[in-house]
């Protein structure tokens, strides 16, 4: 236990008085009377299929699997809008995007001004500080201290904007830097309980490794999705958006194929591209260019350089064809670099743990780790995210637990990123705000330690999580959305511009979500029941799309 924490006399709260006279622990004893401290890291488009404690098939993530195998990991843990700032937004208002106002990245600005969680965490005695990625256009509001990206933020020495309002320019490699402010603020921080938000711009797209890890997984050849030649069929918006791997994936920003044989390495670079890779500094540069032009040279030798983008998936990917071969060639370029971004998020996760650790504060931190939503790693031939659909409705979710939370091992129940809030208030003893429509997690993490109450909540658990996405016209085309989960079924309504559908799934025989049922002989009854529980829970939320 750090010394600093020791010193605290603060007044046990509800959970910890419980934990201590369940373990038979007197109250009056530091370990109860401390309140626990909240280490919430987050990343950007980081999905479970990369991350080894939840699939196998890519890589092994071993300072993320700690936590799951120290504390708990959620197996049906979901967003409330798949994308990055309204995700945002609705973690740290406990409220869905209607209702906190930010609903897409396009045309909003975060409204500072309202109530969050933050903000209720420092009246309750708290000590706050957010450092990395913002990506909600205004100024962060709610922390003591912080230091933020400007906008989606760069790989290779960074900009930060500071509190002060100044803007300075560090060197480094970004996860790292946000992991080194992390710990110096960690190492300066006040002599009161804390809550401490690492928000990473990894594994934000375009996928810039460290310049160390540009060799690694070049020898792994990644299996690929069974629905990776994906046809459409029967799912109209599917069909219409623009984020196939074929098509839609850049040969120069997201594959970083910028040198055809006789050209100079800065020739084909997009002005975006140049400015993201044009932060290196000279030497950097160099290893840099050694590692990918290259690459890019025999690439371009072998497929011409006139080439960018592929026909449809559907069209491309027949037998042994000249397109269905460069398709595959895309898919592991970006698989490759995606997970050399995954890995060094790894390493720097590890370092939080182990300061955590040798300073005395794991045993009274919860420990959160997260992404904004889940991401398509070749599943329907996609990358990106927005869709209800499994691969970006989902997302990771782990924690490593205090003292007084005993619960190990899978948390099955449905969990959404509203209840973020209400957990960390709950934790903190703060009251949680009736308008604040997330569900605490507590009851879930007690173990041994759970009421006659927690039991009840836990067994009268949600049945259904609801889902709206609001960005459209905008990048990658995905259309207005809206809809449930259940434990088995999903149901989307597709709507406004030139679209008007409705999709039904079974995730027990089609967990692929390749075969849409709505309207087919013998589904009108299971679609008057979740027609009815998704009205019930649009009424629930105060959503006015009903």
């Amino acid at each position: 236990m750090d010394k600093r924490l020791l010193l605290l006399s603060l007044p046990a709260t509800p959970l910890l008085a419980q934990a201590a006279t369940a373990t038979g622990q007197a109250t009056s004893t530091p370990a109860a009377t401390a309140r626990p401290n909240i280490v919430y890291i987050m990343t950007d488009d980081h999905t479970a299929q990369m991350m080894s404690c939840y699939d196998r098939r890519f890589i092994e993530t071993p300072n993320l699997d700690r936590i799951a195998a120290d504390g708990v990991r959620f197996t049906r843990s979901y967003v409330a809008n798949s994308l990055s700032g309204p995700s945002r937004a609705c973690m740290l208002t406990g409220k869905h995007s209607h209702k906190n106002g930010f609903t897409n990245n396009e045309h909003g600005i975060f409204d500072g001004s309202q109530q969050t969680m933050p903000k209720l965490l420092q009246r309750a005695g708290y000590e706050t500080a957010l450092i990395g990625k913002w990506h909600l256009v205004s100024t962060p509001t709610g922390f003591d201290h912080w230091e933020i990206l400007p906008a989606q933020g760069d790989y290779y020495n960074p900009v930060f904007i500071h509190m002060d309002g100044t803007r300075a320019a560090d060197s480094g490699y970004v996860t790292r830097l946000i992991t080194d402010k992390a710990l110096t603020w960690l190492e300066h921080r006040p002599a009161k309980p804390f809550a401490l938000f690492i928000h990473h711009k990894a594994c934000h797209r375009a996928w810039l490794p460290a310049l160390e890890d540009l060799e690694l997984y070049e020898d792994r050849t990644f299996p690929l999705p069974p629905e990776f030649n994906d046809d459409y069929a029967g799912r109209e918006a599917a069909g219409k958006t623009e984020m196939e791997i074929g098509k839609d994936m850049d040969i120069v920003y997201d594959t970083k194929m910028f040198v055809s044989p006789e050209e100079t390495p800065r020739t084909r670079l997009s002005s975006s591209y140049q400015n993201m890779i044009g932060r290196l500094n000279k030497e950097e540069r160099q290893r840099y260019d050694d590692f990918y032009v290259p690459m890019s040279r025999k690439f371009y030798e072998e497929w011409g350089t006139d080439y960018n983008f592929l026909p449809r998936q559907s069209e491309s990917a027949v037998g042994g064809s000249t397109d269905a071969r460069l398709l595959e060639w895309k898919y592991q370029r970006y698989m490759r670099d995606y997970a050399k971004v995954v890995h060094e998020l790894d390493v720097q996760v590890g370092r939080v743990l182990d300061y955590l650790e040798a300073h005395g504060l794991l045993d009274n931190t919860l420990v959160v780790y997260t992404s904004d939503q889940g991401f398509y790693m070749g599943e329907h031939g996609w990358f990106d995210k927005r869709f209800m659909y499994e691969e970006s409705l989902s997302t990771p979710l782990v924690m490593h637990l205090p003292k007084g939370l005993e619960r190990r091992g899978l948390i099955d129940e449905m969990v959404q990123n509203i209840d973020y809030a209400p957990t960390f208030l709950d934790l903190a003893g703060a009251p949680v705000p009736s308008d604040i429509q997330g569900i605490s997690l507590l009851p879930l993490l007690k173990g041994k330690a759970a009421t006659k109450a927690d039991k009840q909540k836990m067994k009268h658990w949600r049945d259904a999580i609801y889902y709206h996405y609001y960005e459209y016209p905008a990048e990658h085309d995905v259309r207005r959305h809206y809809g449930i989960r259940t434990d088995r079924y999903k149901l989307i309504h597709f709507y406004g511009h030139d679209v008007n559908t409705w999709e039904l799934y079974d995730l027990k025989s089609d967990p692929h979500e390749m075969r849409n049922l709505y309207g087919q002989p013998g589904m009108e009854g299971l679609q008057r029941q979740l027609h009815q529980r998704l009205e019930e829970l649009q009424i629930q939320y105060d959503d006015p799309q009903r």
